[in-house]
């Protein structure tokens, strides 16, 4: 398995672990901003998620630029 791989895979599974914890330690607030989250409008929540991907990807590629990781 390339390093990519194993990194990109090592990424997507730690996605799980922390989405996982918040489950686990905070439930009622999930079910509280799910709650908010169904009563607001489509477009809001995608420009937060296309918002967040952007940010993400922004601070990958800062990380690697430096070496950082």
């Amino acid at each position: 398995m390339s390093p990519f791989t194993l990194t990109l895979l090592t990424a997507f599974f730690l996605v799980f672990v922390i989405e996982g914890l918040i489950y686990a330690l905070f439930p009622d607030q999930v079910k509280k901003l799910m709650a908010m989250a169904l009563s607001m409008p489509t477009q809001p929540l995608r420009l937060f998620g296309l918002l967040m991907a952007v940010l993400g990807v922004t601070a990958i590629y800062i990380l690697r630029a430096f070496h950082l990781f």
